[in-house]
């Protein structure tokens, strides 16, 4: 017989106690433990015997086993290929989380008329939209394929029964929160039901080879809602990152089996929906003046990949006794300790002035090598100085003003270069290991922060 249980999971982490608390002990959060009814069956732990549920499936020994070639079915577009690291495994899991309205839906519905098209029929199970608004959100697309299939359905087993029976070339599930399965009790979106589901979408696409997408939703803190096995099950981890206010979103892989997890997807929200950024440097850099101080370049990697992006700095005078700091797409503690550095190692004088720094095009940058660039756009403020047109300022500031090294400076430099940026103010360490040299641009290499400030501005 079988044993019922009351058990409270943590909404938040997926955390597990036998009472009540106000407290996550996990997580921290409060208010955040709900009562799940669970059914306990004994499992036998004797040995299966031969020819009763027996499975032929035996150890190999490695140099045995034989490799065969892949064949990824392709998206219809290079940069979630990329990430993905050349395209869609059959029977993989994979799991796209995002902030609530950034794009996930628009973006795998256009994956799914892609491949479509390209592949073989597609069946897109949606637990949130009726079949009449994904009809208007794909018209609004201009998406209208016949091998594009749509059920509206929070029933897990219909769906997997529907699948099974259409044998799609791609299955979307939108999204996990949705959906639940009759054999446990529990509302949609709870942990043991979204723990069920994923469980058994994964054992439907292993079995059946067809892989499956599903949308995860995310928490305030920015990870995907449920428990944390959630991402360890599945066998891709794909975030879908921007400002909603912003045209920009970077597509990041998290956790890949199949390939890299340094590779990143940018993309420009438009009319029409998502469109891939061949080059995001040139769009980022497109409305950029020539005559205004208080803006230098720099190139940050996102992934492996360099961007050039410009970053502006506001400095004036403070009309209160404590000066602000305000810091947008960049770290706040970061900037604090750069003016730190710029007072006491160069002499400016910034306790009485407020300081604000931005990020152009809604992008956020945490890489220390975009440090020394940063502060070149605050002295160029300050000092009303503009900063040439076709410069690049690189470098990692420390506290005793010294400017360290950084990784990956022969990709920045052909990066800039094809935008027409020709003199590069970079670490003496990174001079040293560039091994080829080019004539038709400058490059300079600074030790300490005072001079970097010369090279800019005399």
């Amino acid at each position: 017989m079988a044993k019922v249980k009351s058990v409270f999971f943590c909404q938040n982490c997926g955390a597990e106690s036998a009472k009540w608390m106000g407290k996550c002990p996990q997580c921290g959060e409060w208010n955040t433990l709900v009562e799940e009814i669970i059914k306990e069956t004994k499992h036998s732990r004797t040995p299966t015997k031969r020819g009763v549920g027996h499975s032929d499936n035996k150890p190999i020994a490695l140099p045995n086993i034989e490799i065969s070639s892949i064949a990824r079915i392709p998206t219809g577009f290079k940069e979630i290929d990329r990430v993905l690291g050349g395209g869609i495994v059959p029977g993989a899991l994979m799991l796209l989380g995002g902030d609530p309205g950034i794009g996930k839906s628009t973006l795998l519905l256009q994956v799914s008329h892609k491949v479509a098209i390209g592949v073989g029929d597609v069946l897109y199970a949606s637990g949130e939209e009726s079949q009449l608004q994904l009809k208007l959100r794909a018209e609004r697309l201009d998406i209208n394929s016949e091998r594009l299939h749509v059920i509206a359905d929070t029933d897990l087993d219909h769906i997997l029964e529907e699948a099974l029976e259409q044998k799609p070339a791609l299955m979307i599930i939108d999204s996990i929160q949705t959906m639940y399965t009759g054999d446990i009790e529990g509302a949609p979106g709870s942990v043991s039901q979204v723990r069920e589901c994923t469980s058994r979408l994964l054992r439907f696409c292993k079995e059946q080879n067809i892989p499956t997408i599903i949308i995860g939703h995310v928490t305030k803190e920015g990870n995907i809602a449920g428990p944390r096995m959630l991402e360890h099950m599945v066998d891709v981890v794909l975030y879908f990152e921007g400002e909603r206010s912003y045209q920009f979103r970077i597509l990041r892989s998290i956790k890949n089996r199949f390939g890299s997890t340094s590779e990143t997807g940018i993309f420009a929200m438009v009319e029409e929906g998502l469109t891939e950024l061949a080059n995001p440097s040139a769009s980022l850099l497109a409305e950029r003046s020539d005559e205004e101080s208080g803006s230098a370049v720099m190139i940050y990697l996102e992934g492996v990949r360099p961007i050039l992006v410009e970053v502006q700095s506001l400095v004036t005078s403070t009309a209160f006794g404590m000066p602000r700091r305000t810091a947008i797409g960049y770290d706040l503690n970061r900037l604090i300790v750069l003016l730190a550095v710029l007072e006491k190692r160069c002499g400016f004088t910034l306790g009485n002035k407020d300081v604000y720094v931005n990020v152009i095009g809604g992008l956020k940058v945490n890489e220390p090598a975009c440090d020394l660039s940063m502060a070149v756009a605050i002295v160029s403020s300050l000092k009303n100085r503009v900063v040439p047109n076709d410069m690049i300022i690189l470098g990692e500031v420390g506290l005793t003003g010294n400017v360290r090294s950084i990784p990956r400076i022969e990709q920045r430099i052909s990066e800039a270069k094809k935008l027409g940026f020709t003199k590069f103010i970079i670490p003496e360490g990174n001079v040293k290991q560039l091994k080829k040299t080019d004539d038709t641009i400058q490059i300079r290499g600074v030790t300490s922060i005072a001079q970097a400030m010369q090279l800019v501005f005399n």
